[in-house]
């Protein structure tokens, strides 16, 4: 299986940021311009690249199809995008901007039958289902919704099961507690997934401190690993990420 380092771009009110535990609240803006960041990263031998619109993740209606143009126009980088997708239109209004793959987190949560048609609508390759979970004080694992500020009442365990036997073959998961923390990614959980469903394609996100965590994600049964503040704080270097 080919591993893939997706540099991460998220995007709100038109700048480059990065937010800890998903808190909108708690926000790190960054000098880059996120036009040339991505040439950046495209310059540096990426071959993909994360890109979020926060902004829509929280109220919905994306808005970076410009900039995805630009992308997809500028460099040969290959994007992978959400934030607020609510609907198929939206997917295939993305794809038709030039997205390679689009990301669906709170749908797959709150309408998962939904995605499944989506998935045999537009191919199982083009679409990422985002998993972003919380753990609670019973050790289950929750899914909340809406750029991560609503609780959808839906645990890991029964969305995967709705997709089980499905065409689903990408997954991006992020444990919210360390996303933006520097703090190692949760390698337990990635394990956990992977031996609960070796065939999908799973990306890890959240807590990548350096080129170790890239390598034991890898190890951990992960298929991509997506890098954000330690690539934007210079703590990890895009080129010697993507040598692995």
């Amino acid at each position: 299986m080919t591993f893939t380092v997706f540099p991460a771009i998220d995007v709100r009110d038109g700048r480059v940021v990065r937010l800890r535990q998903g808190d909108y609240a708690q926000e790190t803006r960054y000098a880059a311009d996120p036009l040339a960041l991505a040439m950046q990263y495209a310059e540096a031998g990426a071959q993909w690249l994360h890109l979020v619109d926060l902004d829509a993740a929280r109220s919905g209606g994306f808005t970076l199809g410009p900039l995805i143009r630009r992308i997809v126009a500028d460099t040969k980088l290959k994007v992978q995008t959400g934030g607020g997708i609510r609907c198929a239109d939206d997917v295939r209004d993305l794809l038709d901007a030039g997205a390679a793959r689009v990301v669906v987190g709170t749908v797959a949560v709150r309408a998962p039958d939904s995605v499944l048609g989506w998935l045999t609508r537009f191919g199982a390759d083009k679409l990422t289902i985002a998993l972003d979970v919380q753990e609670h004080e019973d050790g289950s694992w929750r899914l909340p919704i809406s750029g991560w500020t609503t609780a959808s009442g839906r645990s890991l365990d029964e969305v995967l099961e709705v997709f089980s036997g499905s065409s689903l073959r990408h997954v991006l998961c992020t444990d919210i507690a360390r996303d933006g923390m520097l703090s190692g990614p949760n390698l337990d959980l990635y394990r956990m997934l992977h031996m609960r469903a070796p065939a999908l394609e799973l990306q890890a996100s959240g807590g990548v401190r350096g080129i170790d965590d890239v390598i034991r994600a890898r190890a951990a049964g992960c298929a991509g690993v997506v890098l954000g503040r330690a690539l934007l704080e210079g703590r990890l270097d895009i080129a010697e990420a993507l040598a692995c």
